[in-house]
């Protein structure tokens, strides 16, 4: 029998699920398993989901359906920018889930502000939970409500999601499509690109358009990070990168996390559960091939957005590594897609 490959995964939106959830204690729920989900501390500890970076993402007004259609091309109207009174009020609640996730799990799940914490927590078989922002909208022009994050443990950002704010635009829901939209970075956006890098915060490139890429490219010291992106070249979704994004990548030592989300994955842009598995290998061989086996992970987008069933939740990462192997994938390699290539990256951006 083959070894578990552990796994560090470049983002997820469990604490948003777990903050629209209506259970009594949804808490609870996350460390004692439930059917809903695809993570939870029990399918984490069956899939050697070891931790990774979870996102703080405020939603938009249910109103605003954005989930892509199951079949053919689309062009859908993106969500209205969110005034930051409203963003803050998501954010802090899914904050406060995992801050009280952690307080009750007896040292079972960490809050980890650094790799040696990320990895003293997987040492001693915890999950390993870095913060991260999913679009900025809860943060001021002044850059002060980044302070009050960045004391409660935030070490990644993403300046936009899809709609549009004070920091810059994310790529449309349209397919197919280039993800060269629009304008990129404002005032603003470069400002808070800076102080990223001084406080040696993440800044993640994956819903941001082209412009804005170059923009953070051109400003930013640090290496360049899709946390959860595929290839534009395998499936013309404007969240997937060109290879003219990934050579950027490449060249500055960033990283690419794999994301599960089948519309996403498939050539046909259809986010539907029954995608082939080896959809998810030709998009990593391709990423390789690319940027280097020291450049890719994994970025699942668990929890916020449809994945194959195949797969289904955290315990069902083994099932994508015994496709690896079947590929011919060394356990060297899948240990560096797995964890090694992510604690790698981390190193050189958060410290």
């Amino acid at each position: 029998m083959n070894a578990q490959i552990p796994v560090f995964d470049g983002h997820n939106d469990v604490l948003l699920r777990l903050y629209k959830s209506t259970s009594s204690n949804p808490v609870d729920d996350f460390l004692n398993g439930e059917e809903a989900g695809h993570i939870d501390l029990k399918k984490a500890r069956a899939g050697g989901f070891a931790g990774g970076l979870f996102a703080l993402y405020s939603p938009s007004p249910r109103t605003a359906n954005t989930t892509e259609p199951s079949a053919g091309a689309f062009s859908r109207p993106l969500p209205p920018p969110l005034p930051m009174d409203e963003a803050r009020v998501s954010v802090a609640g899914e904050l406060a889930m995992l801050v009280r996730i952690e307080r009750a799990s007896q040292g079972a799940v960490a809050i980890c502000r650094s790799v040696a914490e990320i990895k003293a927590a997987m040492a001693r078989g915890a999950l390993a939970t870095v913060l991260h922002i999913e679009g900025a909208e809860a943060i001021d022009d002044k850059l002060h409500f980044l302070d009050v994050l960045y004391a409660a443990g935030l070490r990644s950002l993403g300046p936009v999601w899809s709609r549009p704010n004070i920091f810059g635009h994310g790529v449309p829901f349209e397919f197919p499509s280039s993800p060269d939209t629009g304008d990129g970075l404002t005032g603003a956006g470069e400002n808070l690109v800076r102080a990223c890098d001084d406080m040696k915060i993440l800044i993640d490139l994956s819903h941001i358009n082209e412009k804005g890429f170059w923009d953070v490219a051109r400003l930013s010291k640090a290496p360049l990070v899709a946390t959860h992106s595929n290839a534009h070249a395998l499936c013309p979704s404007p969240r997937n990168l060109t290879d003219k994004q990934l050579a950027a990548i490449r060249d500055t030592g960033g990283m690419v996390g794999l994301n599960f989300a089948t519309g996403f994955l498939r050539p046909d842009g259809n986010m539907r559960t029954d995608t082939d598995i080896a959809l998810m290998v030709q998009h990593l061989d391709y990423l390789i091939d690319k940027l280097g086996e020291d450049h890719v992970g994994l970025g699942s987008d668990f929890d916020g957005a449809p994945v194959p069933a195949t797969i289904g939740s955290a315990a069902g990462l083994p099932l994508l590594f015994d496709a690896l192997r079947a590929k011919g994938y060394s356990e060297a390699l899948m240990n560096k897609i797995g964890t090694g290539n992510w604690l790698a990256l981390l190193q050189r951006t958060i410290g």
